[in-house]
């Protein structure tokens, strides 16, 4: 478990105040007292001093950034925490990364639903720009057939009653996208494909893509990014609400749709698994969603839809299954962030 902060002594670094020995010290403790945290940030005694001195000038460059950021309103204070634990470490090992690989970085980001994934990739755009690098962010969803193409496939499957799943996305699409990012000087177009979920009553198609030049670091995201197909046998005995012959062999079925996105998972540098402790707090987390929508005046599912919808992605990919695998995952994943119900992290660390 990661050890609570003394968010004191962030606020002391925030407003410019030395800190005493004794009090830097333990700064330093609580940095090293997670070995598993320390090596996935590359932090060890020999040179958590420095490092930690070089997050404090981060740390003060990027205070002024927070209001802009996409989060909601507070005092920068409350997300101290975020910012010393795993924002600033984590924009940090990016900008090591694509200082390494003297082309452009490309950083797989999977977060279940309800994960904060797409927020991340937005705070660490904002905080990589501060450092000096041009950052671009890319969704899964971008990828998705044509509405057109996908009504087609839900004449040939008709179990496919929701884009999303594995074999709803324009894989081509996807590996053309990332050689272009990963090949282009820095005064070259790349267009980043867009797509619009309000278009066809919801059913979303392609928008305009979105042209961007110079980008060191793309992040790559979605729900099941860099998912590799599980062994067949291993849906004999699957969870909930995977409880039937039919539900099986659907699972089965989109489980087998993965090897076609091994092309483009080959195109990543990287891969963070954002991840909660128990994957069930994303249903809590989506009904949280819906609830703040209608209390805004817009529309949004009911309890019983938000279930009906979850599970269908459970039953597709459940995430009991795959993400136990990629957590475990040494030659592809280089980070695992463990998340508790309030979306706070519980534990960092390399497979």
């Amino acid at each position: 478990m990661v050890n609570a902060l003394d968010v004191g002594l962030l606020l002391s670094l925030l407003d410019n105040t030395s800190l005493s020995n004794q009090q830097w010290e333990k700064l330093i403790q609580w940095e090293l007292s997670d070995r598993q945290r320390a090596q996935a940030w590359g932090i060890n005694q020999g040179n958590v001093g420095p490092r930690l001195r070089e997050r404090v000038g981060w740390l003060r460059a990027i205070a002024p950034l927070h209001p802009t950021l996409p989060l909601p309103p507070g005092p920068i204070a409350v997300y101290l925490p975020l910012y010393w634990q795993l924002w600033l470490p984590l924009a940090r090992t990016l900008k090591m990364a694509r200082d390494q690989l003297h082309r452009p970085l490309i950083q797989g980001v999977l977060g279940v639903q309800g994960t904060g994934k797409t927020t991340l990739t937005l705070i660490l755009q904002g905080i990589l720009g501060v450092m000096g690098y041009r950052t671009a962010g890319l969704s899964i969803d971008d990828l998705y057939k044509t509405y057109s193409d996908r009504l087609h496939l839900r004449q040939v499957d008709p179990r496919l009653i929701w884009r999303g799943p594995p074999g709803t996305h324009d894989i081509d699409l996807g590996i053309a996208t990332l050689d272009q990012v990963r090949q282009a000087t820095p005064d070259q177009t790349v267009y980043l494909p867009q797509f619009d979920k309000s278009c066809h009553g919801g059913e979303g198609d392609r928008a305009d893509p979105e042209p961007v030049q110079g980008v060191d670091i793309l992040l790559f995201e979605g729900w099941f990014l860099g998912a590799r197909p599980l062994k067949p046998e291993v849906f004999d005995h699957a969870p909930e609400p995977i409880c039937t012959d039919a539900d099986r062999q659907f699972a089965r079925d989109i489980n087998a749709q993965l090897a076609h996105y091994l092309p483009l998972w080959d195109r990543l540098d990287g891969l963070m698994v954002l991840c909660p402790e128990d994957y069930r707090i994303s249903k809590t987390w989506r009904r949280q969603a819906e609830h703040q929508m209608k209390a805004q005046g817009k529309a949004g599912m009911s309890d019983t839809t938000i279930d009906a919808f979850v599970d269908y992605f459970w039953r597709s990919l459940h995430p009991e299954l795959f993400l136990a695998a990629l957590k475990g995952d040494r030659e592809h994943v280089n980070l695992v962030v463990e998340i508790d119900c309030d979306r706070l992290p519980c534990a960092i660390y390399q497979p």
